[in-house]
């Protein structure tokens, strides 16, 4: 076997690295590298000594639209029945673990709290090929996963045994062999050919990739039962458009882009998901996809309640790369205003950046009818460039057809048309000066705006609205402070008071990847009820709704000579701090656009600047319900 070879010679992990940059676009990471180096050869060697010296071994093989990597893939047939059979290998060099609790290990040492258990793993990367090559949809049977754990001895993985087996997932130690060798034996054919084993892994790396059959016939039944969207007026001609485009593209071969504007609560994310439903009721290949993490991740946790496989249908605009064209019937960009330059990173090899494209490219490339849903005023960060002209220009350029809906009204806020124009005007979003709230809501509007006199103030009108009138309540604020990494105590992690008002002060939510006892994961600051308490930022906050909603406006964006200033030297947001003047007060403002309209059915601000206060004061007028800590 020429990787055993290599293995042997000390090469194979080198040269994996140098192959990195070229077939993952990433830079092998030490960890990565170390892993290679003493991983490969066990797996390689046992495979030469099962007599399956003979299979094609494609290691780190990227899953179709996906960052996440399958350390091993052997191809070749099966003994039975001659047909391709592919096992896919998760190696871990765990000496030994522990089950914390169902699917999750802790692993002395790691780096990480908590893991995935590695049978589980293994079994979520097969359904999701499965369920992402429609040619292996049709023979699930040929798919295969194993988990090993070639250093741990048995005794000291015990109670990673606690699973039940299946075809998708089976676990072995460095006490199995004999069963590694059995089971493998049984999977691929031992006196099968190395032209036959070629042959299976061609068939592999040229399967087309798109939601498969199955998969579309779970999501349309996992997200039929939660849909609750009646779409009205223009949310209905928006859905109609795409269905319409959709099947004017396989009988004409036409290609049509469709863009949806609407402001904040006008109903985009309610199109976009009944999108997805009704498309994949009909069969229809299609994904969902965003550029916010906390917003996929909370889609996947709503739509998909807990199911996976339907969860693999929510996706990030960056996984595209190396898509192939129109793979898809239908894709789904929501928030299409965080649509960056490029998908690469900071990580991105130089030659990889140099002949990458464009995402807005990558994006309508990808499908027969690309989707866009945006707002243009929702632009928070450097690099967004999400908009009506881009996007049209890109389609046009393509040769496609451009479709428009522009959604009017709005059902945040109480369904208040007046706040929305309020808070267009009060930000200067508005060419009309600002205007008291008592000038613009009618009499019977319920949608309560207030101010408080402190951030403790606004906390406890939050608190008093959520005991009396029930619902969900969530102070965000503009990016003006420290974000720490949570600290240790004796107790255990616990998050930082960064938010310093006074005497008054909170914690940001948690950061991403950061858990903490008693806190939500940053995703789920909107929705999980353990969010109240701590302080969202616009990226926790954007995308999401509650009902009552409190806003402290920081020291980058105070008025002025009765105009609105925005100030860089009080931003703590390392990314909006590199935009240049124009666009740095425009981010900010559009920030607090964002946070002002949360809201759905009230929202009490708070400035830390005198100055910015007192003109608040005078914007604001609280109707139905009382404001609390108001200066008399």
């Amino acid at each position: 076997m020429d990787l055993l070879d290599e293995a042997k010679a000390d090469r194979l992990h080198t040269l994996l690295s140098e192959q990195a940059g070229f077939q993952l676009d990433a830079r092998a990471s030490a960890g990565e590298v170390r892993s290679w180096r003493r991983s490969l050869p066990v797996l390689l060697t046992d495979l030469v000594d099962a007599g399956l010296g003979h299979v094609e071994v494609l290691l780190e093989h990227k899953l179709p639209h996906s960052p996440k990597r399958v350390d091993a893939v052997l191809c070749g047939t099966h003994p039975r029945t001659g047909a391709s059979s592919y096992v896919l290998v998760e190696l871990k060099q765990w000496s030994q673990a522990e089950l914390v609790a169902y699917d999750l290990v802790h692993v002395p040492g790691h780096s990480a709290d908590v893991l995935l258990h590695p049978v589980e793993q293994v079994r979520r990367y097969c359904h999701y090929l499965v369920d992402s090559t429609p040619a292996l949809a049709a023979r699930p049977d040929a798919v295969h996963g194993i988990a090993y754990l070639h250093n741990a001895r048995a005794s000291l993985v015990a109670s990673l045994t606690q699973y039940t087996p299946s075809e998708y997932g089976r676990l072995f130690t460095l006490d199995d062999k004999a069963a590694l060798v059995e089971q493998l034996r049984a999977r691929l054919d031992p006196d099968g050919s190395r032209d036959a084993a070629l042959a299976a892994a061609d068939d592999f790396l040229g399967f087309e990739h798109a939601p498969s059959k199955p998969l579309l016939t779970l999501a349309a039944k996992e997200i039929r039962e939660r849909e609750q969207f009646v779409l009205l007026d223009e949310q209905k001609v928006a859905f109609e458009l795409v269905l319409l485009a959709v099947d004017r593209a396989r009988a004409a071969n036409t290609r049509t882009v469709v863009v949806v504007l609407g402001g904040p609560g006008s109903g985009k994310s309610a199109i976009a998901l009944s999108l997805v439903g009704d498309l994949a009721r009909r069969g229809r290949t299609v994904h969902h996809a965003t550029g916010s993490s906390a917003f996929t991740r909370s889609l996947r946790k709503i739509a998909g309640r807990g199911n996976s496989r339907v969860q693999n249908l929510f996706k990030y605009f960056n996984n595209y790369t190396s898509a192939g064209p129109r793979d898809l019937d239908v894709l789904v960009c929501d928030e299409a205003h965080r649509i960056r330059e490029t998908s690469v990173n900071r990580f991105t090899r130089r030659e990889v950046r140099e002949r990458a494209g464009r995402q807005i490219d990558e994006l309508i490339d990808v499908a027969w009818v690309p989707v866009f849903l945006l707002d243009e005023h929702q632009t928070v960060r450097p690099g967004e460039m999400g908009s009506l002209r881009e996007i049209t220009a890109a389609a046009e350029a393509k040769g496609c057809a451009v479709d428009v809906v522009r959604l009017h009204g709005q059902f945040r806020c109480g369904g208040s048309a007046a706040y929305d124009t309020w808070v267009e005007r009060l930000l200067g979003l508005d060419p009309v000066p600002p205007t008291p709230w008592s000038h613009l809501a009618d009499s019977d509007d319920e949608f309560a705006v207030t101010t408080a006199e402190s951030p403790a103030a606004l906390e406890a009108w939050l608190s008093a609205q959520q005991a009396q009138h029930g619902g969900t309540a969530r102070l965000a604020a503009g990016y003006c402070w420290t974000w720490s990494d949570p600290v240790s105590t004796a107790d255990g992690k616990r998050l930082v008071d960064d938010v310093v008002i006074g005497d008054w002060s909170r914690p940001w939510n948690a950061k991403p990847e950061k858990r903490v006892p008693d806190a939500p994961e940053s995703y789920y600051w909107a929705s999980d009820p353990r969010g109240f308490g701590q302080v969202g930022c616009i990226y926790t906050a954007q995308g999401f709704e509650y009902d009552w909603a409190g806003v402290i406006l920081g020291p980058d964006f105070v008025r002025r000579n009765g105009r609105w200033v925005a100030r860089r030297e009080h931003s703590r947001d390392p990314a909006v701090k590199k935009a240049d003047e124009l666009h740095f007060a425009a981010l900010i403002r559009n920030t607090y656009k964002v946070l002002l309209t949360r809201g759905m059915r009230g929202v009490g601000v708070f400035s830390t600047d005198p100055e910015t206060q007192e003109f608040l004061e005078k914007m604001t007028v609280a109707r139905s319900r009382d404001a609390v800590g108001r200066r008399p």
